[in-house]
């Protein structure tokens, strides 16, 4: 099995290296459809954008997993959502309507992790509980080789598209990654040179401004006895 060439990581078999991987995901590789890589990180990088700028991976090349709480009745649904890092997941729109939920959003930290198994920042969709839906956007399924969360913040996980689309509990969706609009840039401020319009009536320029707007613009009652 031939290790794959993405960004300046060393990728190893993930079954070579379980030390790296969390528990859950350890315990699950062996029923993966196809291969694993694992390469391991500076644990202060795990974070897309710096994981990204670090170690030269294109966001197009990697996947977030977002731990979603989606609730209907008295009763709520734990699920994951695996879009592309340079998109967001679609989370109160087309989460929500699929799971048939009244409201849908991220779980909370604490909740996230304890349910997981996995530290935060390092959560993936390999060795979820078997009970929950594992939604896939298309573009993730078709990817060659996504890098996703290893389970802990120390590594990172490389796995074809196709096999993320085959984990239990996987349904894929499209559309569930949704283009991230950039800020709106703020509107430039203009700046006016100095001149006598911001003189007050009834204040005078600066004697060396002998500018002949001051006589020629003052009300015509000005001055007047």
């Amino acid at each position: 099995m031939t290790a794959p060439q993405l960004g300046s990581l060393t990728w190893v078999p993930a079954a070579d290296r379980p030390d790296l991987l969390g528990a859950p995901v350890a315990a699950a590789l062996a029923g993966l459809t196809g291969p694993a890589w694992v390469a391991e990180i500076d644990d202060d990088l795990a974070d897309t954008a710096a994981f990204s700028d670090a170690y030269a991976v294109p966001l197009a090349a990697s996947a977030n997993c977002v731990v979603v709480a989606a609730r209907r009745g008295a009763g709520t649904t734990l699920a994951a959502c695996l879009v592309r890092a340079d998109t967001r997941a679609d989370v109160n729109g087309l989460v929500r309507r699929h799971l048939g939920a009244r409201k849908a959003s991220f779980a909370p930290q604490d909740v996230a992790v304890a349910e997981s198994g996995m530290t935060y920042g390092g959560i993936t969709p390999v060795g979820l509980p078997g009970d929950w839906p594992v939604l896939v956007d298309a573009a993730v399924a078709a990817g060659e080789l996504l890098v996703v969360g290893s389970g802990t913040r120390g590594s990172k996980l490389a796995v074809p598209g196709a096999v993320l689309a085959a984990l239990p509990g996987a349904v894929v969706l499209e559309g569930l990654g949704q283009p991230v609009t950039p800020p709106a840039a703020a509107a430039p401020v203009r700046e006016r040179a100095p001149d006598d319009s911001d003189v007050g009536w009834g204040e005078r320029p600066e004697e060396h401004d002998r500018d002949a707007r001051y006589l020629e613009d003052r009300p015509p009652h000005w001055g007047s006895d």
